[in-house]
């Protein structure tokens, strides 16, 4: 599934917001795929909970899983961890702390 199509499924329009986010932030490309993939893992992984009803429970339970499960490297974990932190302050405008993993 492509980016576009996971976070349109969740929520129309989400791609849209998290797109104005990325050039509110002037975002490099790189940096924008990178955010992009994470949120929309990040997504998919907590269906059919809306974005809007995911918690920092859900930041941990996902980063958990990543760390875990998926053992990705501790520079990948910080990536999705900083996309994480854009997703909820810059696209949905909630300020709550990204958990911390181990």
């Amino acid at each position: 599934m492509h980016l576009t199509e996971a976070l349109e499924q969740s929520e129309p329009g989400l791609f849209q917001r998290v797109q104005d986010a990325i050039r509110h932030q002037q975002l490099n490309q790189r940096t924008q795929q990178t955010y992009l993939h994470w949120i929309a893992r990040f997504v998919l992984f907590h269906q059919p909970k809306t974005p809007e009803a995911l918690e920092s429970a859900d930041q941990q339970l996902f980063l958990l899983y990543l760390q875990d499960r998926i053992q990705v490297s501790r520079a990948r974990l910080n990536q999705a961890r900083q996309a994480l932190f854009f997703f909820y302050a810059d696209v949905l405008h909630k300020h709550e702390a990204v958990a911390e993993t181990a």
